[in-house]
């Protein structure tokens, strides 16, 4: 009968082990700092309750994760697509960035830096105040537009004019 405990203690001390080290491969496949994950709108893994909001900026956003490390909530977006320099594509720091800025105002706290996950590499972005300068930037720049008659393209990419869901009203198409 003791052999019989041993064999099952032994049986549940190696699966234990085992789910441990598959969720802390899990979590470094998703980029995910150490911490507690405390917001998650990314795959099915767990339901948010609410998008994240600023009144004082009008900006809302739901980021994939907001992970609590380090006496900070630092906000991690994840990519499926690959990232070819080192450089995160502007669209998405700008992205983050805003993450950054709802978590500030959401929790009274400036994360120091934000998490971009692509394919194929983890970015660590500091939330600089040049980055934010140029988030707040941006900001205002899509407001303007939003009130102009006629707000020009901005880019040269067939391929993207092709998936653009505005196509069929855009005056100055690039791709049939």
């Amino acid at each position: 009968m003791s052999g019989l405990l041993l064999s099952l203690a032994i049986f549940l001390l190696i699966a234990s082990l085992w789910l441990f080290w598959r969720a802390q491969q899990q979590r470094r496949e998703t980029g995910l700092p150490a911490g507690e994950i405390i917001y998650a709108d990314a795959s099915n893994w767990r339901q948010s309750e609410r998008p994240l909001f600023s009144q004082r900026y009008l900006l809302t956003g739901k980021p994939d994760y907001l992970v609590e490390t380090g006496g900070e909530i630092i906000p991690v977006e994840v990519k499926s697509t690959h990232l070819s320099g080192d450089k995160p594509y502007r669209s998405h720091a700008l992205q983050l960035a805003a993450y950054c800025l709802l978590v500030e105002e959401s929790y009274g706290h400036r994360p120091s830096y934000g998490i971009i996950q692509y394919a194929n590499k983890t970015i660590r972005l500091p939330f600089s105040d040049s980055l934010r300068q140029e988030l707040f930037d941006m900001m205002q720049a899509i407001r303007s537009a939003r009130s102009a008659s006629l707000v020009r393209r901005n880019h040269d990419d067939p391929k993207r004019c092709v998936r653009c869901g505005f196509r069929h009203a855009c005056g100055e198409p690039i791709a049939l």
